[in-house]
C-alpha cells in the first residue's frame, strides 16, 4: 500500500486504512447523514514541509455542520481534531499535495432516518490530491438545469453528505453535455455557486461574489480571497445577488474552493469570457494564492499548519498527541 495513505483515524485510533470500515447498515451510508470537510495539504519541496491550509477554520466549520445534523455529542475539540490530523499526515508521510478528509457520522445500525438516540464517531483519511481540473487552462461551463438545495430543505452551509447528490447530478449532466463544470442557480433564479465551489465575477475592476443567503457553502477559500485580494491588490469585493445574465457580460469569472483552488472560467453557455483566457485579476489572485498556500508569503503563515516542523514556522503549528 502506498505510504501516502497507509493509515486512517478510525474509532479513536490510528489503524491501517484497509481496517477502517463501517457496516452497510451504518446510518450515514443508508441516509447520507454524515458531515465532512476537505482540507488541502501543500507540499513545499524546498522547505521540506507540508502545509495544511486553514486547518482550524475547517474544523470550526465542521463543528457547525455537526450541530445541524445532531452530531454534537462527539466530544473532540477543534484543537484535538487539528492535532489528530497533523499526526495522521505525519504517519502517512506524503511528499506531494494531499487531501485530508475528516467525517463525523452516526454509528447506529438501524433502519429509520431519525437522528436521535444515535451515537456519533469520527474518521479521517488522507489521499494524494493534485489539480482538481487536471491542469485545464480555463473551464467551459454551463448553467445547470438543477437548482441548488435550499436552506429549509438541506442546509447548504453544512457539508452534509446527502446534499452532494445535488452536486453529483449537476456535475454529471455538465460533463455528459461536454462541459467542464456548471453554475447552479438558487430556487429564486439567482446565481448560487458551482457544483461544489464558490464563484467570483469581475466587473469594472471589482470582485463580486454571491452572498451567503443564496444557499452557498460559506467557503474558506472564498473568505481568504476576499481578505488578501483587498490587502495585496486593492481589489474590493462586493457580496450581492448575481443574475444569470450578468455572467454573460462579466469581464472575468472564476471558481474557488479547496478542491478547485482558483479556476478561471473562459466560457459560459457557449459565450466567451475574458477573451477565452484567464483574466488579469484572476491570474494575480491565482498566483498569489498558490504561493501563499506553499508558505511563500510570511504575512499569511498564520493560515498554515506545518506538519513536519522542518520548514517555515507558523503560529498555527500543533504538536500531535493522539494515541497511535
Amino acid at each position: 500500500m502506498s505510504k501516502t495513505h497507509k493509515y486512517a483515524f478510525f474509532e479513536g485510533n490510528f489503524v491501517p486504512l484497509e481496517n477502517a470500515k463501517i457496516s452497510i447498515m451504518n446510518h450515514s451510508f443508508m441516509y447520507g447523514t454524515a458531515v465532512f470537510e476537505g482540507i488541502r495539504g501543500y507540499w513545499n519541496e524546498a522547505h521540506g514541509e507540508m502545509y495544511l491550509f486553514r486547518l482550524k477554520e475547517h474544523f470550526l466549520r465542521m463543528k457547525d455542520s455537526m450541530k445541524i445534523m445532531h452530531l454534537d455529542d462527539l466530544k473532540y475539540s477543534v484543537d484535538e481534531l487539528c492535532k489528530i490530523s497533523v499526526e495522521l499526515v505525519k504517519k502517512n508521510e506524503p511528499k506531494t499535495d494531499t487531501y485530508v478528509r475528516p467525517a463525523a457520522y452516526k454509528t447506529g445500525q438501524r433502519v429509520g432516518p431519525s437522528l436521535e438516540d444515535n451515537p456519533s464517531d469520527m474518521c479521517i483519511f488522507t489521499v494524494p490530491f493534485g489539480d482538481y481540473f487536471h491542469g485545464a487552462p480555463g473551464l467551459k461551463v454551463q448553467v445547470s438545469a438543477w437548482r441548488r438545495v435550499e436552506d429549509n430543505a438541506i442546509p447548504a452551509r453544512g457539508k452534509i453528505v446527502g446534499a452532494y447528490a445535488n452536486t453529483a447530478l449537476a456535475k454529471t449532466d455538465a460533463i455528459l453535455a461536454g462541459f467542464d463544470e456548471c453554475v447552479v442557480l438558487s430556487e429564486n433564479g439567482h446565481v448560487s455557486e458551482g457544483s461544489a465551489m464558490n464563484i467570483f465575477m469581475v466587473k469594472n475592476g471589482k470582485l463580486i461574489t454571491t452572498p451567503i443567503t443564496e444557499n452557498i457553502l460559506e467557503g474558506i477559500t472564498r473568505s481568504s480571497i476576499m481578505e488578501f485580494a483587498q490587502a495585496e491588490f486593492g481589489y474590493e469585493t462586493i457580496s450581492r445577488t448575481i443574475d444569470r445574465s450578468e455572467l454573460y457580460t462579466a469581464d472575468e469569472l472564476f471558481f474557488c474552493g479547496t478542491g478547485a483552488q482558483i479556476a478561471p472560467i473562459i466560457e459560459i453557455d457557449k459565450r466567451e469570457v475574458s477573451g477565452g483566457q484567464c483574466g488579469e485579476m484572476t491570474g494575480k489572485i491565482r498566483e498569489f494564492y498558490t504561493q501563499m498556500c506553499r508558505g511563500e508569503h510570511k504575512k499569511y503563515m498564520h493560515w498554515l499548519t506545518p506538519v513536519y516542523g522542518t520548514g517555515e514556522k507558523s503560529g498555527a503549528k500543533e504538536k500531535a498527541t493522539a494515541k497511535s
